[in-house]
Order: C-alpha cells, then structure tokens, then sequence
C-alpha cells in the first residue's frame, strides 16, 4: 500500500505526542497516514511491551490509521548503523510516502534524536538504487520522499512549520489517552513517571495552544525541516 505520510517513531505513544493531530487532519483530507514504530517501548517502568502493543493498536483504531507496523528494534540501545537504516529503508520502500514526519532531532530522551538523525540518513540512502532491498524476496525500488519534518517533542524547538489541529484536538487528546499506562491515569497504581504525571500531560495540551496562539487558530503542532520550504501560492501562508 502507498502512503501519504508515514510517521516514523522511536516508541509507541512518540507520534501520538508529537504529530497526531496533523495525522488525524490529513486522513479527514483522505490522505492515507500509516506509522511505523522503531521499538515497542521495553524499557518504560510502567507496563510491558505486549501491553503497549495493544495500546498502540487502540490508538491506530482512533487515528484512524491505514497501517501500523513495529520494528522492534531494541529500547535505548538501537543505533544508527547499516542494519537499522536497511529495516527503515525497507519500509520508506515499503510504503513509498510523499511525506514523512519523525523524531525531535534534539530531546531530552537520546533515543529521540538518535531515531531522528537515523530516520533522516534512510530516507536519503532510500533513494540509492545501487542500494538493494527486499521483502519476501520481492526486490524493491528505490524511494526517496520529497518532504522530512520532525515533530517537536519534550524539549522546546523553534518550530519551523505549524500545523494547525484546532478541528483534532480531541482526538490528538484521544489517541495519547489510549496509552493507559504511561500517561496520568488516576486508576493506575504503577509507580509514578516523568510522563505520567498530570503535569506532563497538561504541557502537552499547553504546547499546542502555545504553537496555535503563534499562527492564529487555537491549537497547533509544530515541525522542524533541515531544507528550507516553499511555497507556491503566498495566499496559503496563515
């Protein structure tokens, strides 16, 4: 199947966080949107791996989601080398997006620029066709999507683009909430997390009203491109 837009993520819940409004916004256009998630989150202190796959799967039915997929790659010791970059090389060619949004090249969790800076050298070295791939023993073509943005997570970056999700919100809100373990959830008795205080959660929310205030509309989510962006009409900027 082609995508769209396909959202690379470090961990289930990373895209929820950072870009599922804008997910959420271009499937409401009919664009086809599908995620592919590098790890399944094994090193979280609250809940397990196998729960988080069915929370991802929850939040992939909010969304919306034409496809979800995991790597499993293994939690905070994955690295940027040839083997890893050949898994999501296989699933650029995959899926072949236009569009591929992915991980803060700088956060305050390393796997999060780690998983940024990778997912950017495969979508460069996807489109090498001297670079060989298959799936199932059907070879692929080479792919290089036109456009790579980074969603803002944790740590506060300068946007460069702004979505606005203002129609979505609800369900940007929705899709974190189906992560029942790892966000603020009174009924949970797990010790409690960085991410999992209410606190957390209301920055989120907060830093969506911040970036939508910054274009106009009352909520936002924010990108940053490593090329600088054009545009064809001036009457399409807000």
């Amino acid at each position: 199947m082609k995508l769209d837009i396909l959202v690379l993520a470090v961990h289930p819940d990373d895209a929820e966080l950072g870009c599922s409004g804008t997910i959420a916004k271009h499937i409401a256009m009919g664009k086809k949107v599908g995620i592919v998630d590098f790890t399944r989150g094994e090193l979280g202190t609250r809940g397990s791996a196998e729960i988080r796959d069915l929370e991802a799967a929850d939040s992939a039915k909010i969304l919306g989601l034409h496809a979800r997929e995991n790597l499993r790659f293994k939690d905070g010791f994955f690295a940027n080398d040839e083997a890893h970059k050949i898994a999501v090389i296989k699933m650029i060619r995959k899926y072949q997006p236009e569009i591929i949004l992915t991980n803060a090249l700088h956060d305050r969790h390393p796997d999060h620029g780690r998983a940024g800076d990778l997912a950017n050298d495969a979508c460069f070295l996807s489109g090498l066709s001297k670079i060989s791939t298959n799936i199932e023993g059907q070879e692929q073509e080479a792919w290089r999507p036109r456009l790579i943005l980074q969603y803002i997570q944790d740590r506060y970056i300068e946007p460069d683009i702004i979505v606005d999700i203002t129609p979505y919100i609800q369900t940007k809100i929705d899709s974190i909430k189906a992560f029942k373990t790892q966000f603020f959830n009174p009924d949970h008795e797990e010790a409690e997390t960085y991410i999992s205080s209410p606190e957390f959660f209301d920055s989120v929310i907060g830093r969506a009203r911040e970036f939508g205030k910054s274009i106009g509309t009352t909520y936002g989510e924010g990108f940053t491109c490593r090329k600088l962006l054009g545009v064809n009409d001036l009457f399409n900027l807000s």
